[in-house]
């Protein structure tokens, strides 16, 4: 047998699927909207300060599950003393792999082949808390076969869908002939509730969505078109930091707390990792780039532009999903992915991608997973 079990090359992606759910607030009546849905009204200044936050994220729009009406049949989500953790997670039990189920049949299409040629299934959420999980209804859902090997990763927050574009890899280049397919699905219904002055931010920045992604190495089928190449990647969890971002399981929903440092930790940090999964070939410009970095919030990107000295536009379609969507967590990468590929297509007039590339997402730890792209000529 030997060397012939494994793949040929770095793994690659192969196809790339997006949804979100139907509902939608424009950002610069979130606020107005949100103090009303949840009955908190008489909290000016609160409401005022949301008015401002809202106004400094860069966001537009973003895509929610939880409607009001919804919240009209579930009272006690407005509440946090009230025990509503058992109605959310039996809500998101269906809209978690639903949404990825939208997102997944796009990538699939685009990959051309049947879903039953897909070998492994890699599932991240921080909004589905019950077994069998998400990745098993996901894989009903879409008729993989009872083959397929499933992998759920629970409660990565943002760094989610970068840590299973690295797991997709690592399964692809180890399993010659396996298929990956990467599935992200968030939804903030098991977090939403009355606002307080903790958290505001988080109220003001996460949005709903799903992202899938088809991994596979080489030998390529017929039809089959690597997008993005995953030459290298690595994990970095910055010390200490534990503390500063983070979800917790309560009675009254998921608990989420975000830190102010956080972008100034992320900043701090990023080029060591950078020069640890690019080693001995690493730029000695960053702007020789093209850059697929999570849209943890606005200061997290200007934080980033700054410490790598990066050119205006260089983080163009990371800001552009930030003003689309919002943050959604960890599908949010695949989201720039998508983006990203698009403009490389619009843009085939001879301005292509640089050929060399980084994908950055972050999340609780503080981890940061990096990866090392290259655009295929």
């Amino acid at each position: 047998m030997g060397m012939r079990q494994h793949g040929e090359g770095p793994a690659a992606m192969l196809a790339i699927g997006t949804a979100n759910p139907t509902n939608l607030l424009p950002q610069d009546v979130f606020a107005d909207n949100f103090f009303r849905m949840t009955k908190s009204d008489h909290l000016t200044q609160l409401k005022e300060k949301m008015n401002r936050i809202c106004e400094k994220t860069g966001i537009e729009k973003r895509h929610f599950h939880l409607t009001e009406d919804t919240l009209g049949v579930h009272p006690e989500f407005l509440d946090r003393d009230l025990p509503s953790l058992d109605a959310r997670i039996e809500m998101a039990a269906t809209a978690v792999p639903k949404l990825a189920q939208s997102a997944a049949t796009k990538a699939i299409a685009e990959w051309g082949r049947p879903a039953t040629d897909i070998t492994h299934l890699v599932f991240s959420t921080y909004s589905a808390w019950e077994a069998p999980s998400a990745d098993l209804k996901l894989a009903t859902l879409l008729g993989l076969p009872p083959t397929v090997c499933r992998t759920i990763l629970s409660l990565h927050g943002c760094y989610g869908g970068g840590r299973a574009l690295h797991l997709a890899k690592e399964l692809a280049e180890n399993n010659r002939g396996a298929r990956v397919l990467v599935a992200c699905a968030e939804t903030t219904l098991v977090c939403l509730g009355s606002p307080d002055g903790a958290n505001l931010v988080g109220y003001a920045l996460f949005g709903d969505g799903a992202g899938a992604v088809i991994v596979g190495a080489g030998p390529f089928g017929e039809g089959e078109r690597p997008l993005f190449e995953m030459v290298s990647a690595t994990q970095t969890t910055i010390p200490r930091t534990e503390h500063v971002l983070g979800m917790q399981a309560t009675a009254g929903g998921i608990d989420f707390h975000l830190a102010i440092q956080v972008p100034m930790l992320i900043g701090q940090n990023v080029e060591r990792c950078l020069l640890d999964a690019f080693g001995d070939d690493a730029p000695c410009d960053w702007n020789e780039l093209f850059w697929a970095v999570h849209p943890g919030g606005r200061p997290i990107l200007d934080n980033i532009d700054t410490v790598l000295k990066l050119d205006t536009g260089k983080l163009a379609a990371s800001r552009h999903v930030l003003r689309e969507y919002g943050n959604m967590s960890g599908a949010t990468i695949v989201f720039v992915l998508d983006e990203l590929r698009r403009r490389r297509k619009e843009e085939d007039n001879g301005h292509l991608l640089p050929e060399w590339g980084a994908m950055l997402a972050f999340g609780p730890g503080i981890t940061i997973e990096t990866m090392v792209l290259r655009s295929p000529r």
